[in-house]
């Protein structure tokens, strides 16, 4: 019996051994390289080497810079423990509804029925109320729970509606299975050859009687290698009325076991768990997707409020120019009436009051406008009690920066490639495209299948055993023993008659568990191996895949110069847009002071007498447009700073914000209390 339990053992593990080796050498080879070493070893051969973008991407993408990950909250990936509980794993995990309510910092803010709002407080608040980035937030969440199906073998669904699937996917589950079940069976069988059957002649039909029940249990696995295990033990219990039976009722477990392995098509880790790679890929580009999504908000939010801040002065700009313009109207009138002026200046001076009084209308509601955008950036309620209809307050003036940053625009474009999330996004986007290629590759190979099979077998029961003659007949008389000639036979003189030898019986009794010891003793083995080859004789499936693939591969490689040159120009632009605008504001301040100056000049000629009221009015409409110039010129630099450092990628850091804090929805930073020194800006820092 242990000679027999050791043969098994060994040729188990010899054929695991011949079939996982291979598999396992070919990872560790895999994993010697480094990332840019098996984006190149491993590209087509027609594919253009490192002078194409894609081969920039092995260094890029292990930047720590641009690993974004989102940390904060549970890790949907990982599936819900057995243990303690068993029937964790069955049950539905507890997602939690979304919040809907605007925050408290929101409330914190209000002060007698204005919304006191900092710049630092515009940017929080959109952190935890923004409803763009409460929608983003479940996509990495989304992702991990597509990583968990991965994870398990089987294909992960993208956010696409067309699901694209190349090649062949894993043929096996990586989650265990384990399967029991009961089964009972009744039959009643008419014979049609009772001597075959063994239930003797009759005129009558004969009915075999059959009763069966089984307990079945089965146990599958499937590993990253391709190898399938799979263990089945039955355990049948059977009676009949049929009398040449060994046992009635009989008792036949089966244990059998089965490893198989693909040696082509299949065969090798990446093959098998290439969904799994790809949708870790996919969880790092949709953590970085959030980011960049905070990113776009933390921009919009600051340049809504830089807006808003220049459409606050611009209607004091424009209230003082009604003020201006009111009081000469109303001294024109006055001089009117005394007879100095004539009517012509005082219906000039009118006019210019109204058209100033329409400016000033635009100018406020352009503001109110302006409100309504920055609350929607800062809120998840617009119709909540005390926000509805809110005042907004900008506590953040526009300050001009004494130094704008001046940089050359090849360490620019360097920078902004290490930090911008999306040439990120495009470095994994390439790498999943570039495993597709490898994996429909795999699938080209014909299928070869090999596996080996170990059944061991029981059988006990009830039994019935003789267990002697005691030479002696039942005689029967009416039916002599005759010879061939009808001549009645005779056995020590006396005549013989035809009957039953007199015998005693003994019953033997078994049950599952004989039949079970004979199983594990390995009495009654059956040792199987076989191999399988399968070959599609045109495979034009495979290769239509494979040279998607392939396409698919060579366009992310344009995709990812795309979106280094868009960077380019985004750099670009912002540094002028930074020059130019720093220029602007330094010629708008300057003109602004000069159209002040000959406003003043002009008043003192216009009491001396030595001017008219419509050149006044002139004058007047100079300072008013230079002092809106130069207020626009102001946020214009302010908003360009913002947009530099989104080109630059460092908006997160320049803001101190983090991912974790952002997917949290909240910021650990306390509201500014108003009427605090405003902290110094750090726009622009590096």
């Amino acid at each position: 019996m242990n000679g027999s339990l050791r043969h098994v053992a060994v040729a188990l593990l010899t054929a695991a051994s011949l079939i996982v080796s291979p598999a396992f050498a070919q990872a560790l080879q895999g994993q010697s390289q480094s990332p840019a070493q098996q984006q190149q070893g491993q590209t087509a051969p027609n594919a253009q080497p490192a002078s194409q973008p894609g081969a920039q991407t092995g260094s890029a993408a292990s930047e720590p810079a641009r690993d974004l990950k989102a940390t904060m909250g549970p890790d949907y990936s990982y599936g819900r423990a057995a243990f303690p509980n068993i029937l964790a794993p069955y049950t539905p995990q507890n997602i939690p509804e979304p919040m809907l309510t605007n925050s408290t910092r929101l409330d914190q803010l209000i002060q007698d029925g204005k919304l006191m709002l900092s710049l630092d407080d515009a940017i929080s608040l959109a952190l935890e109320n923004n409803l763009s980035i409460s929608v983003e937030r479940f996509v990495p969440w989304i992702s991990e729970t597509q990583l968990l199906k991965a994870k398990a073998g089987g294909i992960p669904q993208s956010a696409s509606t067309q699901q694209v699937v190349l090649g062949s996917s894993p043929s096996v589950s990586f989650d265990p299975i384990f399967t029991a079940g009961y089964s009972w069976y009744h039959s009643n069988v008419p014979v049609n050859n009772p001597f075959i059957s063994g239930t003797g002649t009759g005129t009558n039909i004969l009915v075999v009687n059959q009763n069966s029940s089984a307990v079945n249990f089965g146990y599958s696995q499937g590993f990253h290698t391709g190898t399938d295990l799979s263990v089945t033990l039955n355990t049948p219990r059977t009676a009949t009325n049929e009398p040449d039976v060994f046992f009635n009722p009989a008792f036949s477990p089966v244990l059998t076991a089965t490893l198989s392995q693909p040696l082509l098509n299949g065969f090798g880790i990446l093959p098998n768990t290439r969904y799994i790679i790809e949708a870790k890929n996919q969880l790092k580009v949709a953590n970085s997707l959030f980011a960049q999504q905070v990113i776009t908000v933390v921009t919009q939010t600051s340049n809504d409020y830089w807006e808003l801040v220049y459409d606050r002065q611009n209607v004091k700009v424009e209230e003082a120019a009604v003020g201006v313009s009111q009081k000469l109207w109303e001294d024109n009138k006055k001089q009117l009436e005394i007879g100095t002026m004539a009517p012509l200046d005082v219906l000039t001076a009118e006019s210019q009051l109204a058209t100033d009084q329409q400016n000033l209308i635009v100018a406020q509601t352009t503001k109110l406008q302006q409100e309504t955008v920055l609350l929607n950036d800062i809120a998840k309620n617009l119709l909540a009690q005390d926000v509805a209809g809110i005042e907004i307050v900008p506590t953040t003036p526009i300050a001009t920066p004494d130094i704008v940053e001046n940089i050359p625009l090849q360490d620019a474009v360097q920078e902004a490639w290490k930090k911008r999330p999306e040439l990120y996004q495009a470095d994994l986007n390439l790498t999943n495209s570039q495993i597709e290629v490898k994996a429909t590759r795999n699938a080209l190979l014909p299928s070869l299948n090999a596996y080996v099979q170990y059944i061991s077998q029981g059988l006990n029961g009830t039994g019935f055993n003789t267990t002697g003659i005691n030479g002696t007949f039942v005689a029967d008389p009416e039916a002599p023993l005759v010879d061939a000639n009808g001549v009645p036979i005779l056995i020590n003189g006396n005549e013989a008659f035809t009957g039953a030898p007199a015998s005693t019986t003994a019953v033997s009794h078994g049950g599952v568990s004989d039949a079970l010891s004979q199983l594990f003793r390995n009495q009654y083995p059956t040792y199987a191996a076989g191999i399988t080859l399968t070959m599609p004789l045109r495979n034009r499936s495979a290769q239509a895949d494979s040279a998607r693939a392939q396409f698919d591969e060579r366009q992310q490689r344009v995709q990812y110069r795309q979106t280094e040159n868009i960077i380019v120009i985004n750099v670009r632009n912002a540094i002028i847009a930074l020059a130019q605008d720093r220029s602007q504001v330094a010629a708008a301040e300057k003109a602004r002071n000069l159209a002040q100056q000959t406003l003043d000049a002009e008043q003192k000629k216009y009491q001396l007498g030595s001017s008219t009221s419509y050149q006044v009015v002139l004058r007047s409409r100079d300072l008013t447009a230079a002092q809106g110039t130069a207020l626009r010129a102001q946020a214009n630099l302010a908003e360009a700073l913002v947009n530099f450092n989104q080109a630059m990628g460092r908006t997160l850091e320049v803001q101190h914000i983090t991912v974790a804090d952002a997917m949290r929805g909240e910021m650990t930073r306390d509201p500014l209390i108003p009427g605090t020194p405003v902290p110094g800006s750090v726009i622009g820092a590096k």
